[in-house]
């Protein structure tokens, strides 16, 4: 039997695609859910346990009761401030070692895996155990960008690219060349509900959303799920365009039915650093 599997579960739908793999597989698993994060449909009833992200040493000691073997990090997370997270004893000297106020989201989750690693554990990426998730390359529906969308495909990348060069953020909307919103502290919802306010007439726009250059690949791989295809929808979007073998796609059958019924494109790109 597979060893036991700990999910540190943030928002979105990767902590569950996760929780169904191990139920099918028949691998025991374990949830860290935490308060303000985690859906709390999603653990409801399964193995779990609630914390406080301020007190992530209850989390370590209750991962180690519970047999945990490997560890795997699913899901984006909201970033407090330090005065928001409370931090315990533990959590505070930890964030300290790591450099919690100075480092950007990739080097924060660099530092926790390292911390993880410190601790016994063996930390895995999502795509390790949910390999059909991966971006194919090529368009997955029946609807193909544009040659502005094309154009505007090609002006993502090379924005995404220098926005993840200084650990900033995955995703960008371009429309008709221009930059109508970047990915920060906010997340992709909330990047794509601002750039609905924003959109120029004519032609819509196109998300594209690519992993950092020094990404620390196990944990915070982009991914897309039913909830970005209905934000791009209600932003006015062409299309969504992600990194082939370096984005993951939750569901991509029904995603991209739900897509060729929208009249959106989904495709996957290559996008060399």
């Amino acid at each position: 039997m597979a060893d036991k599997l700990g999910i540190i579960a943030g928002g979105g739908d990767l902590p569950a695609a996760l929780a169904r793999f191990c139920l099918e597989s028949e691998r025991p698993y374990f949830i860290v859910a935490f308060e303000g994060q985690t859906d709390p449909d999603l653990v409801a009833d399964k193995p779990h346990g609630w914390f406080r992200l301020g007190a992530a040493g209850e989390a370590i000691d209750r991962l180690k009761k519970e047999g945990v073997a490997e560890v795997v990090m699913a899901g984006p997370m909201k970033r407090p401030s330090l005065a928001e997270l409370k931090p315990d004893l533990w959590t505070l000297k930890t964030l300290s070692k790591i450099g919690f106020s100075s480092l950007g989201d990739d080097g924060l989750l660099g530092g926790i895996v390292r911390i993880l690693e410190e601790q016994g554990f063996r930390i895995i990426g999502a795509d390790d155990l949910l390999r059909q998730l991966l971006a194919p390359e090529g368009c997955y529906g029946q609807h193909r960008p544009d040659p502005q969308g094309e154009a505007d495909i090609q002006r993502g990348i090379a924005v995404a690219r220098a926005l993840g060069a200084v650990d900033v953020g995955q995703s960008v909307v371009v429309q008709q060349g221009l930059v109508l919103g970047v990915e920060a502290v906010e997340g992709t919802d909330a990047l794509l509900e601002r750039c609905a306010g924003l959109r120029r007439d004519g032609p819509g726009g196109v998300l594209v959303k690519l992993k950092k250059p020094n990404q620390e690949r196990r944990v915070d791989l982009p991914t897309i799920g039913k909830r970005t295809l209905d934000q791009a929808k209600k932003a006015g979007l062409a299309g969504i365009a992600v990194e082939a073998g370096g984005a993951l796609v939750l569901d991509r059958d029904g995603l991209t039915a739900r897509a060729d019924a929208e009249g959106l494109f989904l495709i996957g790109i290559s996008a060399p650093s």
